[in-house]
Protein backbone atom coordinates (compact mmCIF):
# COMPACT_ATOMS: atom_id res chain seq x y z
CA UNK A 1 0.00 0.00 0.00
CA UNK A 2 1.46 3.53 -0.79
CA UNK A 3 2.27 5.72 1.87
CA UNK A 4 0.70 8.94 2.40
CA UNK A 5 3.44 11.80 0.56
CA UNK A 6 4.60 15.21 2.77
CA UNK A 7 3.98 18.20 0.26
CA UNK A 8 6.63 20.11 -0.94
CA UNK A 9 7.58 23.65 -2.08
CA UNK A 10 5.83 24.44 -5.44
CA UNK A 11 8.91 25.70 -7.27
CA UNK A 12 7.16 26.64 -10.55
CA UNK A 13 4.56 29.12 -8.33
CA UNK A 14 7.47 30.41 -6.51
CA UNK A 15 9.33 31.00 -9.90
CA UNK A 16 6.49 32.84 -11.95
CA UNK A 17 5.95 34.99 -9.32
CA UNK A 18 10.06 35.83 -9.50
CA UNK A 19 10.51 35.83 -13.34
CA UNK A 20 7.19 37.93 -13.55
CA UNK A 21 8.90 40.65 -11.00
CA UNK A 22 12.05 40.12 -12.52
CA UNK A 23 10.92 40.67 -15.86
CA UNK A 24 9.16 44.18 -14.54
CA UNK A 25 12.43 45.78 -12.94
CA UNK A 26 14.47 44.72 -15.89
CA UNK A 27 12.29 46.27 -18.35
CA UNK A 28 12.23 49.36 -16.15
CA UNK A 29 16.03 50.01 -15.63
CA UNK A 30 16.59 48.96 -19.63
CA UNK A 31 14.12 52.33 -20.11
CA UNK A 32 16.65 54.13 -17.91
CA UNK A 33 14.51 54.80 -15.09
CA UNK A 34 15.78 54.47 -11.32
CA UNK A 35 14.51 52.09 -9.41
CA UNK A 36 14.24 54.49 -6.43
CA UNK A 37 11.95 56.59 -8.29
CA UNK A 38 9.32 53.67 -7.47
CA UNK A 39 9.98 53.55 -3.59
CA UNK A 40 7.34 55.58 -2.67
CA UNK A 41 5.75 54.60 0.72
CA UNK A 42 2.58 56.95 0.32
CA UNK A 43 1.42 54.89 -2.53
CA UNK A 44 2.30 51.86 -1.08
CA UNK A 45 0.28 53.01 2.11
CA UNK A 46 -2.41 54.11 -0.17
CA UNK A 47 -2.65 50.65 -2.66
CA UNK A 48 -1.85 47.86 -0.10
CA UNK A 49 -3.60 49.42 2.95
CA UNK A 50 -6.86 50.39 0.55
CA UNK A 51 -6.79 46.88 -1.38
CA UNK A 52 -6.41 44.98 2.68
CA UNK A 53 -9.39 46.98 3.86
CA UNK A 54 -11.60 46.31 0.64
CA UNK A 55 -11.17 42.60 1.29
CA UNK A 56 -12.19 43.12 5.05
CA UNK A 57 -15.08 44.77 3.69
CA UNK A 58 -16.12 42.36 0.76
CA UNK A 59 -15.11 38.95 2.27
CA UNK A 60 -16.70 37.71 5.76
CA UNK A 61 -13.90 37.38 8.38
CA UNK A 62 -14.27 33.27 7.80
CA UNK A 63 -13.85 33.51 4.40
CA UNK A 64 -11.33 35.24 4.28
CA UNK A 65 -9.49 33.05 6.58
CA UNK A 66 -10.26 30.19 4.32
CA UNK A 67 -8.58 32.02 1.88
CA UNK A 68 -5.67 33.05 3.04
CA UNK A 69 -5.10 29.18 4.11
CA UNK A 70 -5.82 28.51 0.42
CA UNK A 71 -3.18 30.99 -0.93
CA UNK A 72 -0.53 29.26 1.62
CA UNK A 73 -1.33 26.04 0.49
CA UNK A 74 -0.89 26.68 -2.85
CA UNK A 75 3.23 26.83 -1.97
CA UNK A 76 2.72 23.11 -1.35
CA UNK A 77 3.25 21.32 -4.39
CA UNK A 78 1.10 17.90 -4.20
CA UNK A 79 1.70 15.37 -6.54
CA UNK A 80 -2.11 13.25 -7.10
CA UNK A 81 -0.56 10.38 -9.07
CA UNK A 82 -3.75 8.88 -10.51
CA UNK A 83 -1.96 6.42 -11.95
CA UNK A 84 -0.79 5.09 -8.58
CA UNK A 85 -4.09 5.93 -7.27
CA UNK A 86 -5.82 4.06 -9.46
CA UNK A 87 -4.11 0.74 -8.41
CA UNK A 88 -4.61 1.35 -5.19
CA UNK A 89 -8.35 1.46 -5.28
CA UNK A 90 -7.95 -1.41 -7.66
CA UNK A 91 -5.89 -3.18 -4.97
CA UNK A 92 -8.95 -2.43 -2.20
CA UNK A 93 -11.47 -3.95 -4.57
CA UNK A 94 -9.28 -7.37 -5.04
CA UNK A 95 -9.16 -7.34 -0.95
CA UNK A 96 -12.92 -6.87 -0.89
CA UNK A 97 -14.07 -9.47 -3.01
CA UNK A 98 -11.66 -12.06 -1.49
CA UNK A 99 -12.03 -11.30 1.90
CA UNK A 100 -16.60 -11.47 1.60
CA UNK A 101 -16.87 -7.07 1.59
CA UNK A 102 -15.93 -3.76 1.93
CA UNK A 103 -16.11 -4.21 5.74
CA UNK A 104 -13.46 -6.26 5.91
CA UNK A 105 -11.34 -3.27 4.29
CA UNK A 106 -11.30 -1.35 8.00
CA UNK A 107 -8.27 -2.48 9.21
CA UNK A 108 -6.25 -1.29 6.23
CA UNK A 109 -8.17 1.97 5.85
CA UNK A 110 -5.56 3.87 8.16
CA UNK A 111 -3.03 3.39 5.16
CA UNK A 112 -4.09 4.49 2.26
CA UNK A 113 -2.60 7.60 0.57
CA UNK A 114 -5.02 10.25 -0.08
CA UNK A 115 -7.10 11.38 2.73
CA UNK A 116 -10.29 11.50 0.81
CA UNK A 117 -9.79 8.15 -0.04
CA UNK A 118 -9.62 7.09 3.70
CA UNK A 119 -12.74 9.56 4.00
CA UNK A 120 -14.43 7.60 1.34
CA UNK A 121 -13.98 4.05 2.34
CA UNK A 122 -14.75 4.84 6.00
CA UNK A 123 -18.34 6.45 5.11
CA UNK A 124 -18.47 3.57 2.60
CA UNK A 125 -18.72 0.94 5.28
CA UNK A 126 -21.42 3.57 7.47
CA UNK A 127 -23.30 3.95 4.80
CA UNK A 128 -24.73 0.67 3.10
CA UNK A 129 -27.14 2.48 1.19
CA UNK A 130 -25.43 3.40 -2.50
CA UNK A 131 -27.56 5.93 -3.42
CA UNK A 132 -27.27 7.60 -0.33
CA UNK A 133 -23.34 7.16 -0.25
CA UNK A 134 -23.34 8.81 -3.76
CA UNK A 135 -25.35 11.66 -2.60
CA UNK A 136 -23.04 12.74 0.36
CA UNK A 137 -20.35 12.05 -1.94
CA UNK A 138 -21.19 14.52 -4.70
CA UNK A 139 -22.14 17.39 -1.76
CA UNK A 140 -18.79 16.98 0.02
CA UNK A 141 -17.44 17.71 -3.45
CA UNK A 142 -19.82 20.64 -4.66
CA UNK A 143 -18.83 22.28 -1.44
CA UNK A 144 -15.02 21.89 -1.37
CA UNK A 145 -15.03 23.41 -5.04
CA UNK A 146 -17.93 26.48 -3.81
CA UNK A 147 -15.04 26.74 -1.25
CA UNK A 148 -12.42 27.04 -3.42
CA UNK A 149 -14.22 29.51 -6.08
CA UNK A 150 -15.13 31.29 -2.81
CA UNK A 151 -10.97 31.90 -2.26
CA UNK A 152 -10.32 32.62 -5.74
CA UNK A 153 -13.02 35.50 -5.50
CA UNK A 154 -11.49 36.92 -2.81
CA UNK A 155 -8.25 37.74 -4.74
CA UNK A 156 -10.23 38.92 -7.61
CA UNK A 157 -12.38 41.45 -6.49
CA UNK A 158 -9.20 43.03 -4.38
CA UNK A 159 -7.51 42.27 -7.80
CA UNK A 160 -10.13 44.23 -9.56
CA UNK A 161 -10.16 47.13 -7.05
CA UNK A 162 -6.31 48.05 -6.87
CA UNK A 163 -5.84 49.86 -9.86
CA UNK A 164 -8.87 52.49 -8.79
CA UNK A 165 -7.05 52.35 -5.63
CA UNK A 166 -3.54 53.16 -7.47
CA UNK A 167 -6.05 56.06 -9.77
CA UNK A 168 -6.73 57.69 -6.46
CA UNK A 169 -3.35 57.64 -4.92
CA UNK A 170 -2.24 59.14 -8.22
CA UNK A 171 -5.20 61.63 -8.17
CA UNK A 172 -3.91 62.52 -4.37
CA UNK A 173 -0.48 62.90 -6.30
CA UNK A 174 -1.40 65.71 -8.44
CA UNK A 175 -3.70 67.63 -5.84
CA UNK A 176 -0.49 67.95 -4.25
CA UNK A 177 1.92 68.61 -7.66
CA UNK A 178 -0.83 71.42 -8.41
CA UNK A 179 -0.46 73.30 -4.74
CA UNK A 180 3.07 73.80 -5.83
CA UNK A 181 2.83 74.72 -9.91
CA UNK A 182 5.05 77.82 -9.36
CA UNK A 183 7.75 75.58 -9.27
CA UNK A 184 7.49 74.10 -13.19
CA UNK A 185 10.78 71.46 -12.33
CA UNK A 186 8.82 69.87 -9.13
CA UNK A 187 5.82 69.91 -11.22
CA UNK A 188 7.32 67.62 -13.55
CA UNK A 189 8.84 65.49 -10.71
CA UNK A 190 5.57 65.09 -8.56
CA UNK A 191 3.55 64.21 -11.80
CA UNK A 192 5.98 61.66 -12.20
CA UNK A 193 5.91 60.41 -9.01
CA UNK A 194 2.28 60.71 -8.52
CA UNK A 195 1.80 58.22 -11.29
CA UNK A 196 3.62 55.54 -9.21
CA UNK A 197 0.53 54.83 -7.52
CA UNK A 198 -1.17 53.78 -10.33
CA UNK A 199 1.97 51.36 -10.94
CA UNK A 200 1.53 50.31 -7.90
CA UNK A 201 -2.18 49.32 -7.91
CA UNK A 202 -1.46 47.61 -11.49
CA UNK A 203 1.13 45.67 -10.42
CA UNK A 204 -0.17 44.41 -7.05
CA UNK A 205 -3.55 43.25 -9.24
CA UNK A 206 -1.97 41.75 -12.46
CA UNK A 207 1.08 40.14 -10.91
CA UNK A 208 0.06 38.82 -7.76
CA UNK A 209 -3.94 38.79 -7.06
CA UNK A 210 -5.27 37.92 -10.48
CA UNK A 211 -2.66 35.19 -10.83
CA UNK A 212 -3.07 33.80 -7.88
CA UNK A 213 -6.64 33.77 -8.34
CA UNK A 214 -6.28 31.56 -11.48
CA UNK A 215 -4.19 29.54 -9.85
CA UNK A 216 -6.25 28.43 -6.84
CA UNK A 217 -8.92 27.45 -9.58
CA UNK A 218 -6.55 25.06 -11.44
CA UNK A 219 -5.85 23.82 -7.88
CA UNK A 220 -9.23 23.51 -7.33
CA UNK A 221 -10.14 21.77 -10.74
CA UNK A 222 -7.31 19.37 -10.56
CA UNK A 223 -8.26 18.20 -6.89
CA UNK A 224 -11.98 17.82 -8.03
CA UNK A 225 -10.67 15.56 -10.65
CA UNK A 226 -8.74 13.52 -8.52
CA UNK A 227 -11.65 13.12 -5.64
CA UNK A 228 -13.93 12.56 -8.47
CA UNK A 229 -11.78 9.22 -9.59
CA UNK A 230 -11.87 8.36 -5.72
CA UNK A 231 -15.59 9.02 -5.16
CA UNK A 232 -16.11 6.78 -8.75
CA UNK A 233 -13.81 3.89 -7.17
CA UNK A 234 -15.07 3.43 -3.57
CA UNK A 235 -18.67 3.14 -5.07
CA UNK A 236 -17.61 0.69 -7.68
CA UNK A 237 -15.78 -1.24 -4.47
CA UNK A 238 -19.15 -0.74 -2.54
CA UNK A 239 -21.19 -2.42 -5.22
CA UNK A 240 -18.96 -5.28 -5.40
CA UNK A 241 -17.85 -4.45 -9.77
CA UNK A 242 -14.37 -6.71 -11.20
CA UNK A 243 -11.28 -5.13 -10.60
CA UNK A 244 -10.67 -5.35 -14.19
CA UNK A 245 -14.45 -3.21 -14.51
CA UNK A 246 -13.37 -0.74 -12.17
CA UNK A 247 -9.74 0.46 -13.68
CA UNK A 248 -11.18 0.73 -17.06
CA UNK A 249 -13.59 2.97 -15.39
CA UNK A 250 -10.88 4.62 -13.49
CA UNK A 251 -8.33 4.82 -16.41
CA UNK A 252 -10.35 7.66 -17.81
CA UNK A 253 -9.50 9.70 -15.39
CA UNK A 254 -5.58 9.87 -16.31
CA UNK A 255 -5.28 12.62 -19.12
CA UNK A 256 -3.18 10.78 -21.46
CA UNK A 257 -4.28 7.59 -20.40
CA UNK A 258 -2.10 5.21 -23.25
CA UNK A 259 0.80 7.14 -21.98
CA UNK A 260 0.57 7.56 -18.19
CA UNK A 261 -0.55 4.36 -17.27
CA UNK A 262 0.76 1.48 -17.22
CA UNK A 263 -1.05 -1.80 -15.23
CA UNK A 264 0.37 -3.87 -12.88
CA UNK A 265 2.17 -7.33 -14.02
CA UNK A 266 -0.05 -10.31 -11.86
Amino acid sequence: MASAKLPTLDVFLLAGIAIAFTATILGLYAAGVSLNYFLQPVAALIVLGGTAGIMLVTTPRHSLIESFRGVMDLFSAVENDRAALIDEIVDYARRSRKTGGILALEPTIERASHPLLRHALGLAMDIPNRAELRSVFETELQMAERQGEADAKTLEVAGGFAPTLGIIGTVIGLIQVLRQFSNLPAVGYGIGTAFVSTIYGLALANLVLLPVAQRIRARVADNFETQELIMEGVLAIAEVSHPAVIRMRLISFLRNPSAEYVAPKT
